[in-house]
């Protein structure tokens, strides 16, 4: 879909606001205070357009109440139009660059990006564990690049980088958070939390995983330190592309990420690879490509609801999130 295509479907800031209306209140509305299906519209002549009393607190909300638009000033197009350019890109969107293209100022695009992030957050308990075989691999995310002005900066173990843990279902969803270290402790609630229980585990030839693959139907691991990278059907290397994506939206386009934030980075790069769908070649292999953008935006809006970003005394995000 084109910009001018969605700005035809979506031509007046009533019709963008009917539509979020359709998107985050798909089962009928629900008012954001209480929890209380049963409201009514207001309709005086100075109430603003989509504002409703609650039958229950007998509170006043909007469709964008306690959602990361909560008391926006922009327009709702405003919005859609930074979905839009997020949800389309490959590997993110800088903030320097989106507020050049919806007309913002870099510190608007900022919160807007971010607020936007806070939607594609399935980390959550409430959203599935993979399953089937899943690939588990770290990641070392941050510093500098590998090799820079003919020097070679190390990597990985041993390095101030941020240590990730990616669980990978092949041909599926994908799995991944940040983790103090890769020692047990760190890694194995990650690990129960997100796999389950009825996996077959790859992975590397790391203790930690072989300790955990006792409690999963099998495991099978390669040995990285003897070049060995794959095994017939035992490798890990969907993860080690889910890895390289990361990598590339960090050199590329974002080239600085706070440790502090690095996780909403991450969840970015997590649903845009959640929303894949196969297709196969004149060849017979496999290509993976986005779902189109309208089937994106459903499910981004369908988490709307009670995932307020609100901005800290210093300037930086405060979240005030319940997961529905």
């Amino acid at each position: 879909m084109t910009i001018d295509e969605l700005k035809e479907m979506l031509p007046t800031e009533q019709a963008c606001r009917c539509y979020l209306e359709q998107a985050i209140w798909r089962d009928g509305r629900v008012c954001p205070h209480c929890g209380c299906l049963d409201s009514w519209e207001l309709n005086g002549k100075t109430t603003r357009r989509g504002l409703y009393e609650c039958s229950g607190c007998h509170g006043h909300f909007t469709v964008t109440t306690k959602t990361p638009m909560h008391a926006t000033k922009l327009p709702l197009w405003t919005w859609l139009l930074a979905m839009y350019y997020i949800l389309g890109s490959s590997k993110g969107v800088s903030s320097v660059i989106l507020s050049r293209l919806i007309g913002v100022s870099q510190k608007t695009a900022w919160k807007l990006g971010h607020a936007i992030r806070e939607m594609m957050d399935m980390s959550h308990e409430a959203f599935p564990a993979v399953g089937g075989v899943v690939e588990i691999d770290e990641k070392y995310l941050g510093g500098k690049p590998r090799k820079e002005k003919g020097v070679t900066h190390k990597r990985g173990k041993g390095t101030a980088k941020q240590p990730i843990l990616v669980m990978v279902e092949r041909a599926g969803i994908v799995r991944a958070q940040t983790i103090d270290n890769d020692r047990h402790e760190s890694i194995a609630p990650v690990v129960e939390r997100h796999v389950d229980m009825d996996s077959y585990l790859m992975t590397d030839q790391h203790q930690v995983y072989q300790r955990l693959g006792n409690q999963y139907a099998g495991h099978s691991y390669v040995n990285h330190g003897d070049l060995e990278y794959a095994r017939g059907e035992v490798h890990n290397n969907t993860a080690e592309s889910f890895n390289a994506i990361l990598e590339r939206a960090k050199q590329g386009v974002f080239h600085w990420l706070s440790k502090e934030l690095l996780q909403r980075y991450i969840n970015e790069v997590v649903f845009r690879w959640n929303h894949r769908q196969p297709t196969e070649k004149k060849n017979g292999k496999i290509s993976w490509r986005p779902l189109p953008l309208l089937d994106q935006l459903w499910s981004l809006l369908s988490h709307a609801i009670l995932r307020q970003v609100k901005r800290s005394h210093n300037g930086g995000l405060r979240i005030c999130s319940t997961y529905v």
